[in-house]
């Protein structure tokens, strides 16, 4: 419970002075990960976890549940189709060669890796950070193509990457001999049942929600509770049959949208929620870093500052070949495409589902180090990135 009071005391004086802070340097990633090295610093990490620790590991699954599915259900599948598909091919071309690349970097600094958990620190780290970058996201000095590529981007890697990380952790306790029985079962229980609880949970959702609209039966409150519902009962039927809650989660985003949009009234209450649990995963995060400060070689750092840089931005350059974007705006959708939210959690997933192994440890170390990087470097680089987006040469 003291774990808990100081971050929601945190969270107070945070709101007494968030106007002062918006557009700054200093963003909420970055204050709330200080804080939480500050606490873990004068408590001890050892205490500091044990005063609350395992309810934050928990509120960190339920944040990337209902990340994904509002990402889903808020990003517009037709924006996939608009200025020349940039969106698609960052998701499709530019995400694969992500993953490929950040595994040969990672395989290549660390040899002890071995194939596997070098592709799994690759694709924890795959996913962008909309919030991180939202003074992008929400600056009308950027051009709207560019906007709306990153965001439609960020909203939608997180759940593509889930399905690769799955498969790799299967693949790292996997001998030869069980390849085919092992991978069959991890495909119809994990991808395949939380593909169906998505289908099901999202499509019936979206199909009530929709009839409901038409008969004027919805309250405002009524039907933000509706939605928010669905993602919850994805997870619960998850659960129950051992699916992924993640994979589930996110197809219910996606199949709401078949008949049912959620409306715009309802972006501020998800926000809140968003911006509140979010929180609470950089302040998680912010612990865990303290932790792993006093074995942190040099070669975690240069992975992670190459991870931001050659590992990203090329595959946007390649992605984006051909397009009609200028070499400086290709540049700074390379550049902003920072590591937060989702890869603190699914290195969590990655720690909850493996257990105990050699990698363990250097794939936490360089996904820590690439996430603390990102949240500094990104938040502070966000207003100058604008200025040098803008300038005219």
């Amino acid at each position: 419970m003291l774990l808990l009071g100081i971050f929601i005391a945190l969270v107070f004086v945070y709101g007494l002075v968030s106007r002062r802070l918006e557009g700054g340097l200093v963003t909420a990633p970055m204050l709330f990960t200080l804080a939480g090295m500050v606490v873990a610093s004068v408590l001890t990490p050892g205490l500091a976890m044990a005063s609350g620790g395992g309810a934050f590991l928990t509120v960190a699954e339920l944040t990337l549940v209902l990340l994904l599915f509002t990402d889903a259900c808020h990003t517009s599948l037709r924006e996939l189709r608009k200025d020349g598909a940039l969106s698609a091919r960052l998701l499709t071309v530019g995400m694969l060669v992500t993953i490929v690349l950040g595994g040969v970097l990672a395989w290549w600094l660390f040899p002890s890796l071995g194939i596997w958990y070098a592709a799994i620190v690759a694709t924890i780290l795959a996913p962008t950070d909309a919030g991180l970058g939202q003074v992008i996201v929400n600056s009308e000095a950027v051009p709207e193509k560019i906007r709306e590529t990153l965001s439609v981007e960020a909203g939608l890697n997180d759940g593509l990457s889930v399905p690769f990380l799955l498969f790799f952790i299967v693949l790292t306790g996997m001998e030869s001999l069980e390849f085919g029985g092992v991978l069959l079962e991890y495909m119809v229980e994990q991808l395949g049942y939380g593909t169906l609880i998505g289908l099901l949970v999202g499509g019936a959702g979206g199909l009530l929600l929709a009839a409901a609209q038409r008969r004027d039966w919805l309250a405002e409150d009524g039907e933000q509770m509706a939605v928010l519902s669905l993602p919850i009962m994805a997870l619960l039927l998850s659960e129950a049959v051992e699916a992924s809650m993640f994979i589930a989660a996110f197809v219910a985003g996606l199949a709401l949208q078949w008949r049912y949009q959620p409306r715009r009234r309802e972006d501020r209450f998800y926000g809140l929620l968003g911006s509140w649990l979010s929180h609470s995963v950089f302040f998680l995060f912010g612990l865990m870093v303290v932790t792993s400060l006093a074995s942190m070689e040099w070669r975690y750092l240069l992975y992670g500052l190459l991870s931001l840089t050659v590992v990203r931005i090329g595959p946007v350059l390649l992605a984006l070949a051909g397009t009609a974007l200028t070499l400086r705006q290709r540049l700074f959708m390379g550049w902003f495409g920072p590591r937060g939210l989702a890869s603190i959690v699914l290195g969590l997933v990655f720690l909850e589902q493996h257990g105990a192994g050699e990698g363990l440890e250097v794939v936490s170390q360089l996904v820590m180090a690439t996430v603390l990087l990102s949240v500094f470097l990104h938040g502070v680089s966000a207003s100058p990135g604008i200025r040098w987006l803008g300038r005219r040469d």
